[in-house]
């Protein structure tokens, strides 16, 4: 019986201790991501699938956030890679010398004007989010307010205290909503066309949120009625249920990519390249088209049900670059103007 006892005692803790070896063998990768908390399972489980001795470890906020975290940790970095993050903010760290370029094995079916264009590149797309206006029908007869079809609508009196939209030093898709407006309709270092409708746009809006998701929350569940947010958001709530529909504004819709980099010097670059390699294959591309309309490799994304079939005509041309060299001007002239009615933290 003691014999029996000993043997068991051995082979437990032989197990433990095969356990714990097995568990120190794994590779962590610390991620800096601002992919939406619905997302992120998906695709570390998708990831694990092809490479489960690597483990990953988000650090996860709004863009704004994770792009001024990752600054201000330049003298002393802890993220491996960057992953869901505006690609104007991964140009920005490029321009810093933070990112390693590297070519992942699926580079080529990558189109062009979704990654980086040198030949090994710094950061490279997955999937494109861009804006929609979140307007809650039921609320909106109510106050007998119609359904606006441009941008420029937004900025009417009729529409004064209903609108909510992202502050864009805390939210890449408030970001890409004032670039797309400051290219549409003129910058001119805050005396352009574009600086002028934001004026007026001001006038209505009743508070500007920390997240992009949050203003078609908002709308969504009838706090106010219309919160400028983007399709992925959108689209997830009218299939919940919500009574809201999606308006896409016809001068042209803003928009950034979800994008993907090493961080230069992690010390764990081989478990980067492998998660680079997976990040941008069918496979991921496949998991991105779950959520967003246009993903970094054509024909892959199935059409969404509230998203029009011409989305990606609908988007204004963005130059990352200029949106990286001009990020601090736009936002300090940005937080000078209508801060004010930021929400607080």
């Amino acid at each position: 019986m003691r014999v029996s006892i000993v043997i068991k005692s051995v082979l437990l803790a032989g197990l433990a201790a095969f356990a714990a070896a097995a568990l120190a063998q794994k590779t962590q990768l610390l991620v800096y991501t601002a992919l939406e908390t619905d997302q992120i399972k998906a695709y570390a489980d998708g990831f694990n699938k092809f490479y489960p001795d690597i483990e990953i470890k988000w650090v996860r906020d709004s863009t704004g956030v994770i792009t001024a975290k990752l600054l201000a940790e330049k003298s002393n970095p802890q993220a491996d890679v960057v992953m869901g993050v505006a690609a104007s903010s991964l140009a920005l760290l490029d321009k810093q010398g933070m990112l390693e370029p590297y070519a992942p094995l699926n580079l080529d079916a990558i189109m062009s004007q979704y990654r980086d264009k040198r030949k090994v590149p710094a950061w490279f797309g997955m999937d494109v989010w861009g804006a929609t206006v979140c307007f809650n029908t039921v609320e909106a007869q109510k106050k007998n307010l119609p359904k606006p079809e441009t941008w420029k609508d937004l900025a009417k009196p009729i529409y004064k205290g209903q609108i909510v939209m992202p502050n864009p030093a805390s939210s890449g898709t408030g970001y890409f909503d004032v670039t797309a407006w400051l290219t549409m309709f003129g910058d001119d270092k805050g005396n352009g066309g574009g600086w002028k409708y934001m004026d007026g746009l001001h006038e209505n809006i009743a508070q500007y949120t920390h997240s992009g998701s949050k203003p078609c929350n908002m709308a969504a569940s009838g706090e106010y009625v219309m919160g400028i947010s983007f399709e992925y958001r959108g689209n997830s709530n009218k299939a919940k249920g919500a009574p809201i529909d999606l308006v896409f504004p016809k001068e042209g819709l803003g928009w950034d990519l979800e994008a993907f980099g090493i961080h230069k010097g992690t010390k764990h670059l081989d478990a980067a390249k492998k998660l680079a390699d997976w990040a941008s294959s069918k496979d991921a591309m496949l998991l991105y088209g779950k959520n967003f309309a246009i993903t970094a490799q054509p024909g892959i994304a199935p059409p969404l049900a509230n998203v029009p079939k011409d989305y990606e005509a609908r988007l204004v041309k963005m130059d990352f670059g200029w949106a990286a060299d001009n990020r601090e001007r736009i936002l300090a002239e940005w937080i000078k103007r209508y801060d004010s009615k930021t929400e607080k933290r």
